[in-house]
């Protein structure tokens, strides 16, 4: 890969998120899409090395670094397991609501424990009605005295019923649409908080997928985010930082399976020689080789770009998400190609990899959202030069 000019201590966090996963992951992962088990034996060994903490501010406990970093160690994990990734990264999408929008007390309250990795952290938005168009929530939150009282249903949340802490969007004013939605704090075990089955999954099976059910659930008022009538704007806002780790870990995976093909293609012979010596074989890689840099490069400024809390961050998150996970389905679709009649086994890690894939060009917004979320910047930046 190129040189990105990393610091020493990225470096080691990359290095320490790659011991991890060849150690640990890789010899679980095949088990573990079978099984469906949530994966907290690498959860564990992840929270003892410190890297939950890597974007949380040093006063809640957390490292103290950004973004991008985090997006390295993200990277890194996804080249051998995303069901493992993003059960990791799932519980940033959750802290960061707080972390963007939670009063001093809500930091101190709940980021040292998802810094700690004592306690993961879960986000829920979308609904059996609601996903691209996420104005269409219907779970409410009636204001009553000094609490609120939640009553609706999320669905496919990742994390669900290993989190301890939720950051979920309800609707506090019907009348406003989507300016009447809230962004609350639940936490596990409230009474009237409860989860459905785990969800059977194509991909990501090790992850936790499932629904958040809300019956005459009562939270105190304190466990409010920002004000009424901030839901979607704290949600956006929280996708605009964590669109890029969703990019992170479809350069991961691509480059997991691509590393896979070659190693491959040497050792597979056809014809008296190995597949690697065909021209055709030999394009095939470097396409992947040249797609994966470009995502990568795109991935990292993006993520670097909100880290520089740059107003239009939203269109590159969107560019880098929408972009990285396309190519890595490609990419992966390429590799099991690659693999011939074995890629399609499950002796071999590809076919999970495939699997697993699909998944990214679907949560966190489709990709024919991201395609919205950019057209409608460029709509604006050329309205604005028209006016100019």
């Amino acid at each position: 890969m190129l040189d990105y000019n990393l610091t020493e201590t990225q470096l080691q966090m990359v290095e320490l998120a790659g011991k991890i996963g060849k150690e640990k992951i890789v010899p679980a992962r095949a088990e573990l899409d079978e099984t469906g088990e949530f994966p907290w034996d690498i959860i564990k060994i992840l929270a003892e090395a410190g890297l939950f903490g890597i974007y949380i501010p040093e006063e809640y406990g957390g490292l103290g670094f950004g973004n991008f970093d985090n997006c390295l160690v993200i990277e890194e994990l996804s080249k051998y397991c995303i069901g493992v990734s993003v059960s990791f990264a799932a519980s940033g999408l959750g802290a960061y609501p707080i972390l963007l929008f939670g009063s001093d007390e809500q930091k101190q309250k709940y980021l040292p424990d998802i810094a700690a990795g004592t306690k993961l952290a879960a986000f829920g938005i979308t609904e059996s009605g609601a996903g691209s168009d996420a104005s269409a929530i219907r779970t409410a939150a009636k204001k009553d005295t000094d609490s609120y009282i939640l009553e609706g249903t999320k669905q496919w949340i990742t994390n669900a019923g290993e989190a301890e802490t939720y950051s979920v969007i309800a609707i506090t004013n019907k009348a406003k649409g989507a300016r009447g939605a809230s962004a609350f704090i639940v936490e596990k075990g409230t009474p009237g908080f409860d989860f459905s089955k785990k969800e059977n999954k194509l991909g990501i099976r090790a992850s936790a997928t499932r629904e958040l059910i809300f019956e005459d659930c009562k939270i105190p008022k304190e466990n409010l985010l920002s004000r009424e009538g901030m839901g979607f704007i704290v949600a956006m806002k929280t996708f605009d930082q964590t669109r890029p780790g969703i990019a992170a870990q479809a350069v991961g995976l691509a480059q997991g399976a691509l590393n896979e093909a070659i190693l491959y293609a040497h050792e597979r012979k056809t014809f008296g020689k190995p597949i690697i010596a065909h021209q055709a074989v030999q394009h095939m890689l470097a396409d992947m080789a040249t797609q994966i840099e470009a995502c990568r490069a795109l991935t990292y400024q993006s993520a670097r770009y909100c880290d520089s809390g740059a107003q239009d961050m939203a269109k590159y998150s969107a560019m880098a998400k929408m972009y990285a996970s396309d190519v890595c389905m490609q990419v992966t679709t390429d590799v099991v190609q690659i693999f011939g009649g074995y890629g399609y086994m499950k002796e071999y890690p590809v076919e999970k990899m495939m699997r697993d894939a699909k998944i990214l060009q679907i949560y966190e917004g489709t990709n024919q959202i991201q395609r919205n979320v950019i057209g409608q910047f460029l709509i604006k930046e050329a309205a604005g030069k028209k006016i100019g």
